[in-house]
């Protein structure tokens, strides 16, 4: 069964002052539904892998792993979405990263939220100010935070609960 694609679209509201973006158009992000109902059971080396010193390999792998089960908490409220930029590359989270993301969360101070903020989707770090304005934060520092005032149309999409990434190189990046 395929999984199903959904469109989520965070409307620029033009009564509200915005100094972040000049774009009067909605912004999109693509995301896809989990499909938890689906068993994918996956070979699992439960002895762990060393990431220091070698260690004796394991002549085969009994347990198994299902990541629908291991990642998703909340079925009907989780999401995958792509990252589109870098600017929590300070993270390692990198353009094309697959996100898992629970819309069922409450923010926490720190947590790894989508957000909408007066149209557009964003990626950043919840930071609670005390002066009750909300500071999103990037960890890449070719970028400053985005400050959320009662002013802004803001909303929390989502709170990230896994990055995925890919760790092979494309084979015109391998010397």
């Amino acid at each position: 069964m395929p999984m199903k694609r959904k469109t989520f679209i965070c409307h620029h509201e033009p009564d509200v002052p915005s100094d972040l973006t000049a774009k009067e158009a909605a912004v999109t992000l693509r995301a896809t539904c989990a499909e938890s109902a689906i068993s994918l059971e996956l070979p699992y080396a439960d002895g762990g892998i060393q990431a220091g010193f070698p260690s004796p390999a394991q002549d085969y792998m009994q347990e198994s792993i299902d990541l629908n089960r291991d990642l998703i908490r909340h079925p009907t409220c989780t999401f995958y979405g792509r990252v589109s930029g870098d600017s929590m590359s300070g993270e390692g989270i990198a353009d094309g990263d697959l996100l898992v993301i629970d819309k069922s969360l409450e923010p926490e101070e720190g947590d790894l939220a989508v957000c909408c903020v007066d149209g557009d989707f964003t990626l950043k770090r919840i930071h609670f100010c005390g002066d009750g304005t909300l500071a999103l934060m990037p960890s890449n520092p070719a970028y400053r935070p985005i400050i959320v005032t009662p002013d802004n149309d803001f909303m929390v999409w989502g709170i990230v609960t896994y990055t995925i990434k890919a760790n092979r190189r494309p084979k015109s990046i391998i010397l």
